[in-house]
């Protein structure tokens, strides 16, 4: 309540202006109508891990992959496709520092899930960092995520249960089963998170390799469902 007071105070004070092209901006986003809606929604993802499909495709329906293989966590949501302009937002928190295009992200994602109309889990964890990418960094993008998407739906941040106990390479330039098997084994479950229905935050989720490992580290230890929340899916 405290949060939403000042927020309301410092919207009437300082009018945000839009993060991508420097506009008043009418709404509480920092983000103006017009480059709101030329964010690429994920309007026809996968039922089960989000992945964009044609369409055509009923809501709802399940990609070839997750038919012939589900993944280990039970669902993703991911509101938009990993293209521009909401890949150079998610770009602009992860390497130029910019914590505000951190905060808008939260900000779309909170308000994709509440007009969702989920079940809410009892936890949010964001996806850990290798403590030497932290240290370059300086912070972990995807706790930046969950931290704001912790304010805004009253949901409480766990992110000492899972460690990153191995530096892999980056997944972008990696097919389907070396992603896999670039990710098995790079974490480690420090302590059991009270809950039995979580939700893995990230920035972005790829192959849903990284998310389907923790995802069995979470099962393994006895979490019942662990959904996963990311800003945007990759085509």
């Amino acid at each position: 309540m405290v949060y939403h007071c000042i927020k309301n105070i410092l919207h009437g004070l300082f009018p945000p202006t839009c993060l991508l092209c420097g506009a008043a901006s009418r709404s509480p986003l920092d983000l103006c109508r017009g480059c709101r809606n030329d964010l690429p929604p994920n309007a026809n993802g996968c039922g089960r891990c989000a992945v964009p499909l044609q369409r055509t495709a009923a809501e709802e329906t399940l990609c070839g992959q997750c038919q012939k293989d589900p993944p280990r966590f039970d669902r993703c949501l991911s509101p938009f496709i990993y293209r521009y302009p909401l890949s150079n937002m998610i770009g602009r928190l992860k390497f130029n520092n910019s914590l505000a295009h951190g905060r808008l992200l939260a900000d779309l994602l909170a308000a994709h899930v509440v007009a969702s109309e989920i079940e809410l889990p009892e936890l949010l964890i964001p996806v850990p960092l290798h403590p030497r990418r932290l240290r370059e960094r300086g912070f972990n993008q995807a706790a930046v995520i969950a931290r704001g998407l912790s304010r805004r739906l009253r949901l409480p941040v766990d992110d000492g249960s899972l460690r990153r106990t191995r530096a892999t390479p980056s997944q972008t330039s990696l097919d389907q089963r070396d992603r896999l098997r670039n990710v098995r084994g790079a974490f480690t479950l420090v302590r059991q998170p009270a809950a039995s229905h979580v939700a893995v935050v990230d920035d972005v989720v790829t192959t849903g390799a990284t998310a389907g490992e923790l995802a069995g580290l979470l099962k393994a230890a006895g979490v019942k469902r662990v959904d996963v929340w990311s800003c945007a899916r990759t085509p």
